[in-house]
């Protein structure tokens, strides 16, 4: 039988239980975009095509849009620098989280970073296109392709998509001057990209990167450790509202690649914000991200 003293610390454990349960969830928090990430009158723009391709070898059987912005800079005298983006759709438009065309119009008109041709490319579908870029319906092999840890997305993209970007447009092949960037499963996808080809893409920007246990990424703090140290400068971000499920914890995860990133004295930055598992802080430091990203472009262009 319980004592009177028991059964009273048990009731209170019980209504302080009850209490945290019922509490509302904090609100999560928002960031504003800044003047990085505003239209400009007074500044040269750049111009997005949008592409499609429909016959991979190293995807069989996948079909994808995609898009390239072109600054207003370049004219084919010298290559582009050049920027790759997974999601590609969430990155093309003047509206949203990261506003791509808008903030390397601003940017590479005041020498923040170089000249840069930005391929931003969506996922693969398994079958007939959708009428509109976007995630309804939901790109069948978009894991498959972000979070396998392997060669294959890197090989995809040097093998099939630039080559036919080169047809029109000329593009440095200096390492130092070719980044990847993208969110969640694109996220580590960039990272993958740069870790098996550092002798094509040196230059990481992994927004709430998904480093977890869905195809082998929560492998990569431990490979980061124990590998040689690769010549790959990276940025992170992700919020402590991010993801926790049965794959893994986001914000974990990424707190253990900036652990092991310095640990092997890679060059890599680690903001960590309050934001959910979305775009809105990332895309509010889009611009600062770049600037340190691309910080010493005059140093490594030939």
């Amino acid at each position: 039988m319980l004592s009177p003293k028991l059964r009273f610390s048990l009731g209170i454990l019980a209504l302080v239980s009850a209490a945290l349960l019922t509490r509302p969830a904090a609100a999560e928090k928002r960031y504003e975009h800044g003047v990085d990430s505003q239209y400009r009158d007074d500044i040269p723009h750049g111009t997005v095509t949008q592409h499609t391709w429909t016959d991979s070898q190293v995807f069989p059987g996948t079909k994808r849009y995609y898009s390239v912005y072109v600054p207003a800079q370049y004219s084919g005298d010298a290559p582009a620098a050049l920027m790759v983006f997974q999601d590609g759709h969430a990155y093309e438009g003047v509206k949203g989280d990261f506003r791509v065309p808008v903030v390397f119009d601003n940017l590479i008109a005041e020498g923040a970073m170089p000249p840069t041709i930005a391929v931003m490319i969506d996922p693969g579908y398994k079958g007939d296109l959708p009428e509109n870029r976007g995630w309804n319906p939901k790109p069948q092999n978009r894991s498959f392709e972000y979070d396998t840890v392997s060669g294959d997305y890197a090989e995809f993209l040097l093998t099939e998509i630039l080559p036919e970007v080169e047809k029109k447009f000329s593009i440095t092949k200096n390492p130092e001057l070719r980044a990847a960037c993208g969110s969640s499963s694109g996220g580590i996808c960039a990272f993958t990209i740069a870790w098996h080809r550092p002798d094509s893409f040196r230059k990481v920007l992994s927004n709430i990167g998904s480093f977890t246990d869905i195809r082998g990424g929560h492998n990569y703090p431990p490979m980061v450790r124990k590998s040689e140290r690769k010549p790959i400068r990276v940025f992170l971000q992700d919020g402590s509202a991010d993801l926790d499920n049965q794959f893994g914890n986001w914000p974990l995860a990424n707190q253990q690649m900036a652990k092991a990133l310095a640990f092997k004295d890679y060059d890599y930055q680690f903001v960590y914000g309050e934001g959910a598992h979305n775009g809105n802080h990332a895309g509010s430091i889009f611009p600062d991200a770049l600037r340190w990203l691309w910080r010493d472009w005059k140093e490594e262009t030939p």
